[in-house]
């Protein structure tokens, strides 16, 4: 008799809760929209009063879209109250929310996710984006006991936390493809996003977009409103399910091999989180808001070495 735990009923089970997200959120920031982002608020006292009331923090609004949808958005929605449009979504939704009885998640299978940013505020800017991939695993108390939170329904639910990093269960599991200049190692592939290779590490990658993004008014023939795709598919390779363990015990006459694998209730996060800077000053706006040397030519923004 062989009885075996399997972890895709597990982890369906894991998709389908409201934990089950799987915290993959999209969070469009405007750096220089917020005080509460560590170290921006600080990064604009180093310049001027002069200098930083030039600074036209109420025209700036982004949009992060996925496969053709705004996902999430921060926009300015009027001068005469200050109010904001403001929403943080979820990526994957179209594929982790499924109704049909069908896994929402197979390893190893290509999903489409195209990624991309839109200007939707009311001056032209500059846009930078930061990917980040993780694992997530259940969080525990002292005493080795799993922590429970209430979701939105009210229920008790699994808290989870980052996980540290292991040799076995890398950020590399988590295949986001990516599209930049000379991504694939093609170097003839060009769509003007730039890899800052110097902020990128295997959990986080920092892509800036070469192109000036204008405003609705003064989009045209040659003047992008959005950018290129910066993602196009994603995958979570199936190595995350090769490490098993086996407990063999005897019932009767019978053996009972009892097959556990390691990572069951492992969740993966990504997040896609979107910046932007004005045209006027860009250079100056980019080393306050962002910490990062920047030139700006015809229209065209370079990274400084």
């Amino acid at each position: 008799m062989m009885k075996e735990k399997g972890w895709l009923k597990k982890l369906k089970k894991i998709l389908f809760s409201p934990v089950g997200t799987i915290g993959l959120f999209a969070l469009a920031m405007v750096l220089l929209l917020s005080s509460s982002v560590g170290g921006a608020q600080a990064a604009l006292t180093f310049f001027s009063e002069t200098y930083t009331s030039r600074i036209q923090m109420y025209d700036i609004g982004v949009t992060l879209q996925e496969n053709g949808e705004r996902v999430s958005w921060r926009d300015y929605g009027s001068r005469a109250d200050g109010s904001w449009q403001e929403n943080t979504g979820r990526l994957l939704e179209h594929m982790l929310d499924r109704e049909d009885g069908q896994e929402p998640l197979q390893l190893g299978k290509v999903y489409k996710e195209e990624l991309n940013v839109r200007n939707s505020g009311t001056i032209n800017q500059y846009v930078r984006v930061s990917i980040y991939k993780y694992w997530m695993i259940k969080e525990t108390d002292k005493d080795g006991n799993v922590v429970y939170v209430k979701n939105e329904k009210g229920e008790d639910v699994p808290s989870y936390k980052k996980m540290e990093r292991t040799q076995e269960l890398s950020p590399d599991l988590i295949k986001l493809h990516l599209l930049y200049n000379g991504c694939d190692g093609n170097p003839d592939f060009k769509n003007g996003w730039l890899l800052d290779e110097g902020a990128s590490t295997d959990e986080r990658t920092v892509l800036y977009y070469d192109k000036l993004l204008y405003c609705a008014d003064e989009a045209g023939e040659g003047k992008p409103v959005e950018t290129e795709l910066f993602s196009d598919t994603l995958s979570i390779d199936g190595a995350v399910a090769d490490k098993v363990e086996q407990k063999v015990t005897k019932e009767g006459n019978y053996t009972v091999i009892e097959t556990t694998y390691k990572y069951d209730e492992v969740l993966f996060q990504i997040e896609a989180r979107v910046d932007a800077v004005q045209e006027h000053n860009a250079e100056d706006a980019a080393w306050s808001a962002w910490g990062r040397r920047i030139h700006v030519q015809d229209g065209v923004l370079s990274l400084a070495d």
